[in-house]
């Protein structure tokens, strides 16, 4: 168990450089320590994971917190939230680059390296908390129909996603909120800048291929990505990119159609591009290669239709592999956005909003976690022996959590042993009386 002990240790450190107000003895608990108690809730899955560990901690004089995740005490609620408010959730950032480390892991570069050995980097913008009676100076505002003003966060995510594959890589976020000397309001695009400036030639050795719905198919953003040697495949709807669409009316497109058969019916997979397209209208404009694809039934109806434009040089060869990439984007909606929301972390439900950094700081862990969750599945093998023997993810958190109600585990080792057997240790359910 040697990763998740690292992890833990690196989580730990990052916390421990958290803002501290306190003075005299109000320093009695580690900064670290709460940081770390919101952390275990997250990827426990659990609200009520410290409440336990309270009480199991007045009986046995410590707990699953102290043993498992390295907290020396566990504050409360309350303190957990009135300390991380101070605390800049960009200290986290470290704990989301340890985990690239572990990118060229084979089991890691099986799941996700495709198109020759590039990454596939999702990016998309979803919102986590909305309010109209709470806000805090990171809240971006919006005024509703009625006339009442609502208070909202977003970020842009960007996680690692590729076709054939169910599961996500959540990296670091931006968020997008209020900025210094901004007379507009933020908005995804300008973070999705401020996100490559930040991390995009860290990512460099994942030989990466940024996807994107049409919002990004747009010169500033692509040009950026251009100048700095990247690629990208983004969505390229016709009533946005007009100068686009005029100029591929009379060019004559490459063609190439596959016939697959799914299930009981036979479709064909229809592609089209043209080269050096210009995105925009003027003499500065880039020009992309253009793709076309449909989905056409048996009787010749056209049951899907979409277009894209790329960076990537396409061929016969090569255009279905791209298009394959390229609706993968939908990954991060469906395997990140959809599972954080409803499927057990949460993400939007208002654990602490704060006056300053809460909401982002609460967010930012909660995608740690779910990061954490992705990797072990993959590269842990005991982790990984526990799911196989519990397969239904809701399942595997809900057996997690009863045993941790029952027993103090001295390490996650012994942890996953018995959610693989099913048993528990008899020496740690009556552990020997000291003198």
């Amino acid at each position: 168990m040697t990763l998740i002990c690292c992890l833990v240790e690196g989580l730990k450190s990052a916390c421990a450089g958290f803002q501290d107000d306190r003075k005299g003895r109000g320093g009695n608990i580690a900064m670290a320590d709460f940081g770390l108690s919101a952390f275990a809730m997250f990827f426990m899955q659990s609200g009520s994971f410290l409440h336990f560990q309270r009480i199991i901690e007045d009986e046995n004089r410590r707990s699953n917190c102290q043993t498992l995740f390295a907290i020396g005490r566990i504050p409360t609620d309350a303190s957990i939230r009135s300390h991380l408010d101070g605390a800049d959730p960009a200290l986290l950032r470290p704990c989301f680059e340890a985990l690239e480390q572990l990118m060229g892991e084979p089991a890691v570069a099986q799941a996700f390296r495709r198109l020759g050995g590039r990454t596939l980097i999702a990016l998309d913008g979803t919102e986590y908390f909305c309010s109209q009676k709470l806000g805090c100076p990171h809240c971006l505002t919006r005024k509703r129909a009625n006339g009442e003003i609502e208070a909202y966060h977003l970020m842009l995510a960007a996680s690692l996603v590729a076709p054939g594959h169910s599961k996500v890589i959540a990296l670091f976020p931006e968020f997008v909120a209020p900025q210094d000397g901004a007379e507009k309001q933020d908005c995804e695009r300008n973070a999705a800048k401020r996100w490559h400036g930040k991390h995009g030639a860290r990512l460099k050795g994942l030989k990466p291929v940024y996807l994107g719905d049409d919002l990004f198919a747009c010169h500033p953003f692509v040009k950026l990505l251009k100048d700095n040697g990247d690629d990208f495949i983004f969505t390229a709807k016709e009533a946005s990119h007009k100068t686009l669409y005029e100029f591929l009316s009379g060019a004559e497109l490459s063609r190439h159609a596959i016939k697959q058969r799914r299930a009981a019916k036979t479709e064909t997979l229809r592609y089209r591009w043209l080269e050096d397209a210009p995105l925009r209208d003027g003499k500065d404009a880039i020009a992309v290669t253009w793709i076309g694809f449909e989905i056409v039934d048996a009787k010749g109806k056209v049951t899907y239709s979409t277009a894209f434009v790329t960076s990537l040089a396409v061929s016969k060869d090569s255009v279905a592999d791209i298009v394959a990439a390229a609706r993968a984007r939908w990954k991060i909606e469906n395997g990140s956005f959809n599972v954080m929301k409803n499927h057990g972390y949460e993400l939007e439900h208002n654990f602490g909003h704060g006056k300053q950094y809460l909401a982002k700081t609460f967010a930012a862990l909660n995608l740690l976690a779910f990061a954490w969750h992705t990797l072990l599945d993959l590269v842990e093998p005991p982790w990984k022996a526990a799911r196989d023997k519990i397969a239904i993810r809701t399942g595997f958190f809900a057996e997690m959590n009863t045993l941790t109600r029952f027993a103090v585990f001295p390490n996650w080792q012994l942890l996953l042993e018995s959610l693989t057997t099913g048993k528990i240790p008899p020496q740690l359910l009556h552990p020997p009386e000291t003198s």
